[in-house]
């Protein structure tokens, strides 16, 4: 490591991805330190801050050789980040952070600095923090993606065909019928996939303040799509904050609504989606090992399953 870049890898960051990561995780941990500072003598780059992380990168604040501020994000490769740096060039910051250099081999990126400290779930006013949300949405899948990117089409064929061996491991019929009913909604639309960019993972505290604009989205995972396979994250957002409501089933037909509506979305696909999108969250807490779904997704499904039916009686 070059002694000019001392690299100090936060200690709950290390012991986290080391422990979840396994052997190669704690690998990658042991050799951080070079890579960073590989990458800050590549780059030119100085540090300018200190170090943060989220549960899968490291991420340092730097300054370019001309006093540009930036940061520089180091993680493994993995099948979740491998599109990220493809999908911010084509975006090329209308809406998302700016990817200023990229290192395919080791997932390493360059990118804009925003302001960590003002993601959007600072903002306190919900219906405000769903219209900024709902806004930079609508940008991001109004670009069709190229060819390359993973597809929802396959991601929805894989999980239906993983439905009859998941169900079983649910203890309640109720769920066992309700994950039922979310395959048979992704059954109806998989012939119509879409063709959007998606960002997938797009909820308040993957949108930070920023100077070139006011708000960009951070760490996509992109994905060619509807866009109503976009709308779970920002549902469930600030769980705690719609029941204290008291009124949690109007909040979500709020928030559903408001994102539908500035997205221009067909409210039947854009529930079909979500539903699907439940079905994968569902599908994933199976495959490590929970016999229940959790009470939010439950709660999110059923209330747009309700509305749903009641327009069908109509």
């Amino acid at each position: 490591m070059s002694a000019t870049h001392p690299i100090d890898v936060p200690a709950a960051f290390a012991a986290s991805y080391g422990t979840n990561g396994g052997t190669s995780g704690r690998a990658w941990i042991a050799a951080l330190p070079g890579l960073a500072a590989d990458f800050l003598d590549r780059w030119t780059l100085r540090l300018d801050g200190p170090a943060a992380h989220g549960m899968a990168s490291l991420v340092l604040p730097v300054a370019r050789a001309n006093g540009m501020p930036a940061v520089l994000k180091l993680q493994q490769v993995s099948e979740d980040n491998i599109g990220a740096a493809p999908g911010l060039r084509v975006w090329d910051g209308n809406g998302a952070v700016h990817l200023l250099d990229h290192d395919p081999g080791t997932g390493t990126m360059l990118l804009e600095r925003l302001d960590a400290a003002r993601p959007l779930s600072a903002v306190t006013d919900d219906t405000a923090a769903v219209q900024i949300l709902a806004e930079l949405m609508a940008r991001l899948v109004a670009v069709p993606a190229p060819p390359g990117f993973r597809q929802l089409a396959d991601i929805a064929a894989a999980m239906l065909d993983e439905v009859p061996r998941a169900v079983p491991m649910l203890r309640d019929p109720a769920e066992r019928q309700l994950v039922r009913t979310c395959a048979s909604a992704v059954a109806e639309l998989l012939g119509e996939p879409g063709d959007r960019l998606l960002h997938w993972d797009l909820h308040y505290d993957n949108i930070l303040a920023g100077q070139r604009e006011p708000w960009l989205a951070i760490d996509p995972e992109p994905l060619a799509g509807d866009p109503g396979f976009e709308l779970l994250p920002a549902l469930d957002n600030r769980w705690a904050e719609v029941v204290a409501t008291g009124d949690v089933t109007r909040t979500v037909l709020r928030r559903f609504d408001q994102l539908t509506e500035v997205l221009g979305l067909d409210r039947q696909r854009a529930t079909g989606w979500t539903l699907g999108r439940v079905l994968q969250n569902a599908l994933w807490d199976i495959e490590d090992g929970r016999t229940a779904l959790e009470p939010t997704q439950i709660t999110i499904a059923t209330t747009l399953l309700s509305r749903q039916g009641r327009e069908h009686r109509r």
